[in-house]
């Protein structure tokens, strides 16, 4: 409904703000069913009228609700979870204050115009709301439409239309026929069942008879292939040892044959590159002749330096004399007195 405001003006020059008069909304007695459009939203809270919209901090608002829609619930959380990128996002790249210098350290401070006492409790004020309650609708009775036409009756006296006793006697009948066919059937089947018992049983004991002699036989089989196992390779070591003892025999005898004349060889061989030697004659050349050597080459490096010296000794002298002998030539000679 729309309306109209007016602005007059006071005899004082104040302006004041009047509104057009206008008569109170009727409010329905039970709910309103849902319609079409919100027919897939019916039991959603985001829907829900009696749902607080807006700030609910410090808020303590408990609406009686249905079980809210899957998808909405995805939707929703969906939101939530990109609005909580965003703020990530824009927290992560937002200029921040550059770190303190060694020594200081960055304190808060107040910017605003009028001071105010800061506290790390927050003040909270409980508020609860309730809302109206909704009435169910009751339902609606049904449609029983206006006679048309006109009544008529009749009177049936008794016996007239059922008698009891005549009309029983089939189903009596059937009853019987079908309880003492049913039982029949039944001893039939007991008594096939018994026979068929006995037969498995006749089966099971021939079967486990058979079974048996099959594992006797199997087991005489299989001892029989160990034993014949056993045998060969008895029979193959035995031949195995033949043929090595005959083989050694061999390289025995053809040892013997080829170290006869080997020994001699060998022995003129070792002795003839000098193998067999002297031990006076190799202590000799192996310990006194390198001896020998190392004290000779250590006299004839010290005569060689003792003559080096004398040398150099001598070469010195004669430089010194030389140089002597120039300055006295270069002298002048003094006159005689």
């Amino acid at each position: 409904m729309a309306f109209v405001s007016h602005s007059q003006r006071d005899p004082n020059g104040s302006y004041t703000f009047s509104s057009r008069p206008r008569p109170v909304e009727t409010r329905s007695k039970y709910r309103e069913p849902p319609s079409e459009q919100t027919h897939s939203n019916y039991g959603n809270i985001m829907y829900d009228r009696r749902v607080v919209r807006g700030n609910t901090y410090a808020q303590h608002i408990i609406p009686t609700v249905t079980q809210p829609d899957p998808a909405e619930i995805h939707r929703q959380q969906e939101v939530r979870r990109r609005a909580i990128a965003r703020k990530r996002a824009r927290e992560q790249f937002r200029p921040t204050t550059p770190k303190a210098l060694q020594g200081r350290k960055h304190i808060d401070v107040q910017t605003e115009l009028y001071l105010e006492e800061l506290s790390d409790v927050i003040d909270a004020t409980d508020i609860e709301c309730q809302t109206d309650a909704f009435l169910d609708k009751p339902a609606t009775p049904l449609f029983i439409p206006a006679k048309s036409g006109k009544d008529a009756e009749t009177q049936i006296e008794e016996g007239e239309l059922f008698d009891f006793d005549r009309e029983v006697q089939p189903l009596l009948e059937v009853l019987v026929g079908k309880t003492i066919e049913q039982s029949l059937e039944e001893v039939m089947e007991e008594e096939e069942l018994a026979c068929l018992r006995a037969q498995q049983r006749a089966f099971e004991e021939m079967r486990n008879n058979e079974l048996a002699e099959v594992l006797r036989l199997q087991e005489q089989e299989r001892r029989r292939r160990e034993e014949k196992a056993r045998r060969i390779a008895q029979q193959r070591e035995v031949l195995q040892k033949e043929r090595e003892t005959a083989e050694k025999i061999a390289a025995r005898a053809y040892t013997q044959q080829y170290l006869a004349d080997l020994l001699p060889a060998v022995f003129t061989s070792l002795r003839s590159h000098g193998y067999f030697y002297d031990p006076v004659a190799k202590d000799i050349e192996t310990n006194f002749f390198p001896w020998l050597m190392a004290e000779v080459n250590n006299s004839l490096d010290k005569r060689y330096v003792a003559r080096q010296l004398l040398d150099n000794i001598i070469l010195d002298v004669a430089q010194k004399r030389l140089e002597e002998f120039k300055e006295l030539e270069t002298q002048p000679a003094k006159p005689d007195v």
